[in-house]
């Protein structure tokens, strides 16, 4: 096994105390890849230390271990965990976190071997989530994918193995003989949970509609929408800031953003359309998130352009760009027209945006922070909304001057004139519009 430098995040400097949120729990991290994929490795493991910090733990240290597959008994095979064990007692840590999902046995194993609890990637994700969630939805969605992943991994021991007597007996415990042997209590906590996952999955149903119908009236307005999604922190909230002004929660800490943020943006030729901020992704992000937050990702799906935002300054760009495109094509997303953009361009320096041209040739370079490139980004993104499905020409009376406002607001205008009669006009419409212009048609 080899250390993986510059991973620990204990405070050096004890006035940053007072600035630093509650930590509680003192972890250490470890991995295991194939071989020549040593770099990849450690971004990951660098990647898991976000995470394990945004969670709320203090990493101390981190471990990777290079074998063609991973030990099914204990993960990392018995010696390295006898190894983990000594490195864990002399940190004084109390978690080990795995860089992967880990089967029950692996983890129990790994337990038994470390003397000190053990999760994996996937629950500290989940952890991070259930901490984020605000809206009704969003923690209907993150309990969902909780008891998803809890439910093969109940453990029974002691009190729970116990059966639950049948038949007629007494409040106090089983009486005469029991009538029965009943059923475990892990067999009724595992119905209790099933129980409660088809009340989620109900509820979540029940926010459907009114997401549908918000949907349904904005194409019904032939208004655009433009969803912004990307990896986790790569800053698609500051981006929408930038863009429109929203005001939405932006934090240096990943997935800062559940819930999908709305807000009304307007094109330089008075058109409006929807910007769409969504939650962000991340590797080996866990299929329950994925099922369970399908609602959310549906305004991915829906929408009419895609901004994919990559964090510029990421050692990985690469990776974060085919972590985000698998996630659209799991959505339904991968045939919508998608604008590729680096942000945190302050950060990047010239050698670095030739590797970054050389990844995506078409991209557009931004920087949240300083504004560079938010213009030439809103001014591709104008030209990349859909033109409205019906060309007109009309003569409009000058009383009818409501007709040439719903013109400019939800269509897009070719020309336009001042006659004696009227108000001439050449413009894409909605069919909705194209009906109302009719009897003034040229």
């Amino acid at each position: 096994m080899r250390r993986v430098p510059g991973l620990s995040t204990e405070l050096e400097d004890v006035t940053e105390v007072e600035y630093r949120q509650l930590r509680l729990e003192n972890v250490v991290l470890v991995g295991v890849y194939p071989q020549g994929s040593h770099e990849d490795a450690e971004n990951s493991l660098r990647e898991l230390a976000a995470l394990a910090e945004t969670a709320g733990a203090v990493v101390l240290d981190g471990v990777l271990q290079r074998r063609p597959h991973p030990d099914p008994a204990t993960y990392i095979g018995r010696g390295k965990a006898a190894e983990l064990r000594d490195l864990v007692a002399a940190v004084g840590a109390d978690t080990v976190i795995a860089d992967t999902e880990l089967a029950p046995s692996q983890r129990r194993a790994l337990e038994d071997v470390a003397k000190v609890k053990v999760i994996d990637r996937t629950t500290v994700i989940l952890d991070i989530f259930s901490q984020h969630a605000k809206s009704r939805e969003g923690k209907a969605q993150v309990e969902l994918a909780q008891l998803e992943y809890l439910l093969p991994r109940l453990r029974g021991w002691g009190e729970s193995m116990s059966r639950q007597a049948g038949g007629q007996v007494g409040a106090g415990g089983a009486g005469m003989g029991s009538r029965g042997p009943g059923e475990t209590k892990i067999e009724l906590d595992r119905r209790r949970i099933r129980t409660r996952m088809a009340q989620l999955r109900k509820q979540i149903r029940e926010f459907a509609p009114s997401r549908e119908a918000k949907r349904a009236e904005r194409r019904r307005n032939t208004i655009p929408s433009v969803a912004i999604a990307g990896y986790t922190n790569a800053g698609k909230s500051s981006l929408l800031n930038r863009l429109t002004s929203a005001g939405v929660l932006v934090e240096n800490a990943l997935f800062a953003t559940l819930d999908a943020t709305v807000r009304r943006a307007e094109a330089a030729d008075g058109r409006v359309f929807t910007l769409t901020d969504t939650v962000g992704f991340v590797r080996n992000l866990p299929h329950q998130l994925v099922e369970a937050f399908r609602s959310t990702l549906e305004e991915v799906s829906g929408a009419d352009v895609i901004v994919h935002v990559v964090d510029g300054s990421h050692p990985d760009p690469a990776a974060q760009l085919a972590t985000v495109r698998d996630v659209m094509g799991d959505v339904g997303a991968r045939a919508t027209r998608e604008l590729v953009v680096f942000n945190k361009a302050d950060l990047v320096d010239d050698d670095a945006r030739l590797l970054l041209r050389g990844l995506e040739p078409t991209a557009h370079f931004v920087s949240s922070r300083t504004g560079e490139g938010i213009d030439e980004l809103r001014a591709a993104i104008e030209d990349a909304l859909p033109l409205p499905a019906v060309e007109v020409r009309a003569l409009v009376p000058y009383d009818r001057g409501d007709l040439i406002s719903a013109v400019h607001e939800s269509g897009h205008i070719v020309a336009t004139s001042h006659e004696e009669d009227g108000t001439a006009v050449h413009a894409h419409v909605s069919e909705r519009l194209a009906a109302e212009l009719a009897p003034y048609a040229v």
